[in-house]
């Protein structure tokens, strides 16, 4: 896959997951939040529960990579903890509950793409 492609397969996951949170009554706060090198996919509220929550989307075409969820290893939990607590610090947020949600997306049927949410999928 050239670089294009995996960027366009990001951008198209990232949209079909912001579609699906809004769906289920979110409230998109920032995307594509950039902190260095690294970055955090989606931020919105759960507005049922009233939670900040920062979300990584994973997306594949197909399972050749594996499962896109085991593509969150440990190194990139770390990484998303720093980026969020850095959102916090630079939009001086102080009293907010918060999450880690991860959206997986396989593509391989385009008609029928299958999502899965995992809500506080770390701490």
């Amino acid at each position: 896959m050239t670089k294009s492609s995996k960027s366009e397969l990001g951008k198209r996951g990232e949209e079909f997951a912001l579609e699906y949170l809004t769906d289920k009554g979110y409230e998109l706060v920032k995307k594509n939040y950039r902190y260095g090198h690294g970055e955090i996919d989606l931020i919105v509220k759960d507005l049922s529960k009233n939670v900040l929550v920062f979300v990584e989307v994973k997306a594949r075409y197909n399972l050749e990579l594996g499962d896109p969820a085991y593509a969150i290893n440990k190194k990139k939990i770390s990484q998303l903890k720093k980026i969020a607590e850095l959102y916090l610090y630079e939009n001086q947020i102080k009293e907010v509950d918060c999450r880690f949600d991860v959206i997986t997306i396989l593509f391989d049927e385009p008609e029928n793409p299958k999502i899965e949410h995992y809500e506080n999928a770390f701490l």
